[in-house]
């Protein structure tokens, strides 16, 4: 008979556990089973969406919650997997706040399964991550609560800081949470009073969650069994079972059931335990519920067994059997158990592709990076090529200016030894030293100077007039001079190209008025308008058509050299200092012969 009970009993588990080749037939459920199968299915299905869609941020959400969906049922397992996976994805995402969310989440999955080593990491870490202080001390808290696992007396107060922290948060859930962990720290120190005491205080907080409610109240009742007071545990459980089945939740009707047959069998009344035991078993198969079924029946045995009643055992075997395809095809728990499943292959299958994408992306991108990265260099190199022939092109107009500009010193040396030899010549050994001592201050400045392009307006003025005064020592019977500075240019602070007056001042003297039969006059003038500085040189001279008549052939050479320079200066520094200079040279009409030149740049008060 013993075989008989263990084939039948066998089979009834094969028949339970592998479900996947039985079409079972819906059977009544109740609201509040349809609601929380609802919740997980849509929860399931909207995660296999956001996969699909490849949307990280629903994926986060969706994952956590599923996470909680599973936590509401009490499957940790699966709570602490899915909290993992969204804690990932919210990493990918760097949003912090809901990695500290769901942190702390995963460390309560970890703690429920007692896992405390990873749940205190898990709790320590949600309070390294947030910027609230309120939320740090309470994850730490958290933390030294189950670091002190051994010692139920110091945990009180790291529980009841957190109570007090939790109430100024207003965050209901977590107060009936710290105050059902008060009552079982309030256990293991015996202290059952205080315990009753707190697990009515979360009853308070969790008003809004009715599981909860029937949970915490279960746990009431089963700290008035363990203590003897057994009218005061039926009476908790016998109230829950009444508004059960006022809201035909047939699930906590037939675990209040139960729950009924334990205090029972506890206070001795075993005709009343295996009363309530065979009601949760009838109500089981009823609805189709097949492992409550199994729980009963599981139960029931174990007391026939106990008494040696193997007859009721086997009677119950035989009603089993009789009843067991009915139960089978009327369990949706298993249907609905295969749906989800299916959807968790589905979701996994997701999982897969969306991780080949993302490395198909992530190689994509780094190919586009690289592309780009190569493109980068390449206008880089580019760009460095075009600098370095820019420069190279400065350079070479900065040589050429350079070039120009010392061009133009021979001569004036040559010029001006000329003069000096011709004093010696002439005896006049006075004017000789006089000249040169002129001659010498005037080279030292002109040296000085020799590799700027620009300087201030009152260096060229004083080298000018250094020049002017020479030259009149030499020509003193044949011209005077003046120079004259606008009175609103500071003369010190203005800049002025460097040494391309003085060679058109040698022609007026030389080309111009030396060749006067009465005294010429010279003006160097530099004016101020509209922004602009006018340098104008002019003379009374022969003009330059006379001149031209009266040049050697070496002379006009010099000539046409002297002038060409003086454009090609003015051109390079245009290109290099973008100050638009002009030049022009005319020859005056009218009664007065003679010649004007004159040469405009902006006001250039910096270099």
């Amino acid at each position: 008979m013993k075989r008989n009970i263990l084939i039948v009993f066998s089979l009834f588990l094969v028949m339970l556990f592998f479900p996947q080749r039985i079409k079972a037939q819906s059977a009544p459920t109740s609201k509040i089973e349809n609601s929380k199968k609802a919740k997980m299915n849509k929860a399931a299905e909207d995660l296999s969406n956001a996969i699909d869609e490849n949307d990280e941020s629903k994926i986060a959400q969706n994952y956590e919650k599923l996470a909680n969906e599973f936590l509401n049922k009490g499957d940790n397992a699966k709570a602490e997997d899915y909290f993992k996976r969204a804690l990932n994805s919210y990493t990918k995402l760097k949003l912090t706040e809901d990695k500290t969310r769901v942190t702390r989440s995963l460390a309560k999955t970890q703690e429920n399964q007692k896992n405390f080593g990873s749940a205190i990491k898990n709790y320590e870490r949600a309070g390294s991550l947030t910027k609230d202080a309120v939320e740090e001390k309470i994850n730490l808290n958290d933390a030294n609560r189950l670091k002190n696992q051994s010692n139920p007396a110091s945990q009180t107060d790291f529980v009841d800081s957190n109570i007090d922290l939790l109430k100024k948060e207003n965050k209901a859930a977590e107060v009936t949470d710290a105050y059902v962990q008060k009552a079982q720290n309030s256990l293991q120190l015996k202290d059952k009073e205080v315990a009753i005491e707190s697990y009515k205080k979360a009853l308070v907080y969790a008003k809004d969650k009715p599981e909860d409610v029937i949970k915490i109240k279960n746990e009431i009742a089963k700290v008035y069994a363990e203590d003897n007071q057994f009218d005061k545990a039926l009476a908790i459980n016998e109230k829950i079972l009444a508004e059960a089945r006022k809201k035909n939740d047939y699930s906590t009707e037939i675990k209040q059931l139960q729950s009924l047959s334990s205090i029972y069998f506890e206070k001795q009344e075993p005709e009343k335990a295996i009363s309530s035991l065979k009601e949760a078993y009838d109500l089981s198969f009823q609805k189709g519920n097949s492992a409550e079924a199994k729980n009963s029946l599981s139960s029931l045995v174990k007391y026939y067994k106990t008494k040696g009643q193997n007859k009721e055992s086997m009677a119950l075997y035989e009603q089993f059997l009789e009843n067991f395809d009915k139960l089978i095809h009327s369990d949706t728990t298993l249907i609905d158990a295969k749906t989800f499943q299916i959807t968790e292959e589905k979701i996994r299958q997701l999982e897969k592709e969306k991780i080949l994408k993302d490395e198909l992306i992530s190689k994509k991108n780094n190919f586009n990076y690289f592309l780009i990265g190569s493109v980068g260099l390449l206008l880089l190199l580019f760009l460095f090529i075009v600098k370095a022939l820019y420069s190279i092109k400065i350079k070479n107009k900065e040589i050429a200016l350079q070039s120009l500009r010392r061009e133009m010193n021979p001569h004036f040396i040559f010029n001006s030894l000329n003069s000096v030899n011709q004093f010696i010549s002439e005896n006049k050994e006075l004017e000789a030293n006089k000249y040169l001592t002129s001659y010498s201050n005037l080279m030292r400045d002109t040296m000085e100077n020799s590799n700027k392009d620009f300087i201030t307006l009152d260096k060229e003025a004083e080298q000018l007039q250094k020049y002017l005064a020479l030259e009149h020592m030499r020509f003193q019977d044949k011209f005077d001079f003046e120079i004259y500075v606008d009175e609103s240019l500071d003369a010190e602070r203005v800049f002025v190209p460097n040494m391309i007056l003085q060679p058109h001042l040698e022609n007026a003297i030389w080309h111009g008025l030396r060749y006067l039969d009465k005294k010429g006059f010279l003006s160097l003038r530099f004016d101020y308008k509209n922004g602009k500085i006018i340098v104008t040189i002019e003379d009374n001279g022969i003009g330059l058509t006379k001149s031209g008549e009266l040049k050697t052939k070496n002379q006009k050479i010099y000539e046409s050299r002297g002038l060409n320079n003086t454009k090609e200066r003015i051109a390079l520094l245009n290109e290099l200092y973008k100050k638009e200079i002009t030049f022009r040279i005319v020859e005056k009409e009218g009664l007065e012969s003679g010649t004007m030149v004159q040469i405009v740049f902006p006001l250039i008060d910096k270099i």
